[in-house]
């Protein structure tokens, strides 16, 4: 049986600790509960958001006026080489117990935060490696149909930061089948705390953030290119800027609209200095967006997703 909630600040559910509260919210942790959950929504004519850790999403101040479902589903099961996790299962466990059990694959998520569904919904990546490289399987519930379907890798439609699943609302992962290879944990342990440190070397810490803001967008301009890969000595791939270049190169470095602030670590964070509220951040995200395409004639996108707005 669901609990319904009403009027749970979503601020606590998000790694960037802002938001206002979701008018119903309700914790499923398994597919009978979460058709119960859309069966309310349907009933009611509420709209539905499936959340899941709370990272790479920027909540209104004014909240969200349907219903919140937020996935618990923890499922977890490692059969040979594969890694079979229910969405909502942390993508640290993911990892940590994939390496815990001789296997290699996933090292490159280690420090991501949020969940195995959002990870697979977004093709996460990092450190040269994404989630599409490992998915074997996905099973999804079709909200219009409610019916659960299994898709293969090449049902998924993946692309740099995007999927089927992100594409279409009504695609909701339940769970995904990872295949991986059979590995060294001391090797393994060893490659998640370099990338860690990694992570901690370039990365800001200690105030809340969703992470990366924008994604790294495709360059027309091979002069804007040319300067990238000369200052750098870094090469562009299929025609991409990094965005926290970009926005490095606009001097937006520590750009501050209220609580919001733009790292002086790391250009493609906006940082939450203790009291930010989504409109700061919207309004700064803005003064990026028109700041970077005066200075390059390039269009930023947002890689965080809007709620509530």
């Amino acid at each position: 049986m669901i609990k319904l909630e009403k009027n749970i600040s979503l601020s606590n559910y998000t790694t960037f600790r802002i938001g206002g509260p979701a008018k119903f919210f309700i914790e499923v942790k398994n597919e009978e509960e979460l058709l119960e959950a859309l069966d309310y929504a349907k009933k009611n004519n509420l709209d539905f958001f499936i959340l899941g850790g709370g990272s790479n999403l920027l909540v209104s101040d004014k909240g969200f006026d349907g219903l919140v479902i937020k996935m618990h589903n923890s499922s977890f099961l490692i059969h040979n080489s594969s890694l079979e996790c229910g969405a909502g299962v942390p993508l640290a466990k993911a990892v940590r117990e994939s390496v815990n059990s001789g296997l290699t694959g996933l090292e490159w998520a280690a420090g991501i935060p949020g969940t195995v569904g959002g990870a697979v919904r977004g093709n996460a990546g990092a450190f040269g490696g994404n989630a599409s490289d490992v998915v074997k399987k996905v099973s999804v519930l079709n909200t219009e149909e409610l019916g659960i379907k299994n898709y293969e890798l090449s049902d998924c439609n993946f692309k740099y930061r995007d999927s089927v699943f992100k594409q279409n609302k009504n695609l909701i992962i339940l769970s995904a089948v990872f295949k991986l290879q059979k590995g060294n944990k001391e090797e393994g342990r060893k490659k998640i705390q370099e990338i860690i440190k990694k992570r901690i070397s370039v990365q800001p810490q200690g105030m809340p953030s969703a992470g990366s803001f924008f994604v790294n967008p495709v360059v027309n301009n091979p002069k804007i290119i040319e300067e990238f890969e000369k200052e750098t000595g870094k090469k562009s791939k299929e025609s991409k800027v990094p965005a926290p270049w970009l926005i490095e190169q606009a001097d937006l470095k520590g750009r501050q609209i209220g609580g919001a602030k733009v790292s002086e670590k790391h250009a493609n964070y906006i940082v939450n200095t203790g009291n930010a509220t989504a409109e700061d951040v919207i309004m700064l995200a803005s003064i990026i967006k028109q700041q970077v395409r005066d200075k390059f004639g390039v269009e930023l996108k947002e890689e965080v997703q809007y709620l509530g707005f």
